[in-house]
């Protein structure tokens, strides 16, 4: 068969498989059809190869979910479509954070899957598909920029369930973007040329962020002499974010429970029952797992609002985006404060590329900032230099400032230890997959190793067993 040409299909419906089989065979795709997970498997460690598998979400035996980690498992990188009934959206956002490329709910049209099924195979590989959409969605004023595969894969799942209406929650650090990415849902959702409604949940007292959510009529406490439309009714037919959600109080969350079950509510002292159609996303920076088990947040209504889940990284495990985002802020904010620097030198690039970012983008933005207006980059390094050691007993307090290059010798090193041992985790031990994620030599790691002898980063047996090849 040629694998450039042959498209698995992998779907226990007997008539879904004769129907796509019988059209893509028509489009000149060389198709084979399997009726389980198993089968497919099976054909694969045999040797064959694709050059996509459409992958049904809800199979007996192995389902979707099953399938791709398994396919993963045996070192396939073929591109896999899901294909999904409409309850089946927990398990296809699970799916596409496991590698699956797309996904298309049944009954779906013939020729979406063929618009899709091309617009993969133009492509070198998955890989740059997804590098490509990204830039442009960069170029657009979103400024949803990045090159790192978990945010890549955030966009992906975000671009698919847009358009089905249902609650986003995004979680994340203090400053790693989750109103950008709630931006990001709304102009994909179909509703970008309808308001954008934003209110901060831990910026109001109880009493007022329920007025401010749901508006109040005229004489409904002291003071309301008019009635007041709330953000529900101002994002009616747009999108509402909902931030720091975990915050808020019992009694709202409840009535929020309402509004997304039936979006329905009374304005306060109203008896008028008021419907909106509103886009949801709600967004925090705190372990909602940990509210609900010490009852500040409701079970139920976490639920309701995770039926997706973005979580965002921090920058300091997105560090391959710092140049991009320093040379946005410099755009940004380079003329607006009329600055006489130019781009991010490469000395404080390298000093950003290793600190660790408590404050993460919200935090370079203002270093960018800075620099533009003082220009003293060195100064902004050694700062950066001494912050990385912060509560790690490698520096004395009483150690002198002339010993600042001894510092940052010691911070390069730490933080060069700890991605190493990160990424050799992340490839199960493989030190030649982990040098070309690095982008440094396979005998450049190996001297890494050796020079920190003792404690260098350590893997498991089975880790070990998995790289024995290399």
């Amino acid at each position: 068969m040629d694998k450039g040409r042959t498209i698995f299909i992998v779907d226990d419906d007997q008539g879904l498989q004769d129907f796509v089989c019988t059209f893509l065979s028509a489009r000149g795709y060389q198709v084979e059809c399997f009726g389980s997970g198993e089968a497919l498997l099976s054909r694969l460690r045999g040797g064959s190869c694709a050059r996509l598998i459409l992958l049904d979400v809800v199979m007996p035996g192995c389902d979707g979910v099953e399938v791709i980690q398994r396919i993963r498992g045996i070192g396939s990188n073929i591109p896999v479509i899901m294909l999904s009934g409409l309850t089946d959206i927990r398990t296809v956002v699970e799916s596409m954070k496991l590698g699956a490329l797309d996904f298309l709910m049944k009954p779906f049209d013939e020729y979406a899957l063929e618009n899709l099924i091309k617009d993969i195979c133009e492509q070198e590989t998955t890989a740059e598909s997804v590098s490509k959409r990204s830039a442009a969605d960069s170029n657009d004023g979103s400024h949803f920029l990045t090159a790192n595969p978990k945010m890549l894969c955030m966009a992906s799942i975000v671009r698919r369930v847009a358009c089905t209406d249902v609650p986003i929650l995004i979680l994340g650090e203090s400053g790693v973007g989750k109103e950008v990415m709630a931006h990001f849902v709304h102009r994909h959702c179909g509703r970008e040329d309808r308001p954008f409604i934003k209110i901060n949940c831990a910026a109001l007292p109880h009493e007022l962020l329920e007025s401010e959510l749901f508006g109040y009529e005229r004489g409904a406490f002291t003071g309301a002499l008019n009635d007041k439309v709330g953000k529900f009714e101002q994002a009616h037919t747009g999108t509402i974010l909902l931030d720091e959600i975990g915050e808020m109080s019992a009694q709202l969350q409840s009535k929020l429970l309402h509004v997304l079950q039936d979006g329905t509510f009374c304005r306060l002292g109203g008896r008028k029952t008021i419907k909106v159609d509103v886009r949801i996303i709600a967004a925090t920076n705190i372990k909602l797992e940990d509210a609900i088990a010490t009852g500040k947040f409701r079970e139920d209504l976490y639920y309701r609002l995770n039926v997706v889940r973005i979580d965002l990284p921090p920058l300091r495990e997105r560090v391959e985006d710092i140049p991009r985002l320093c040379d946005h802020f410099v755009a940004l904010y380079g003329e607006k404060y009329r600055s006489a620097v130019g781009a991010i030198p490469i000395s404080l690039l390298q000093s950003f590329a290793k600190y660790h970012w408590p404050g993460n983008i919200r935090q370079l933005e203002n270093l960018v900032k800075r620099y533009l207006l003082l220009g003293n980059w060195k100064e902004i390094a050694g700062e950066l230099c001494t912050g990385s050691l912060e509560g790690s007993n490698k520096m004395s307090t009483d150690q002198s400032p002339d010993s600042l290059l001894t510092v940052g010798a010691a911070a390069a090193e730490h933080a060069e230890r700890r991605l190493v041992q990160r990424v050799l985790e992340e490839t199960k031990g493989n030190r030649k997959k982990a040098a070309q994620r690095l982008n440094i030599s396979y005998k450049g790691l190996l001297n890494k190793l050796k020079r920190w002898s003792g404690d260098q980063p350590r893997v498991s047996a089975s880790q070990a067993n998995s790289a024995s090849g290399f």
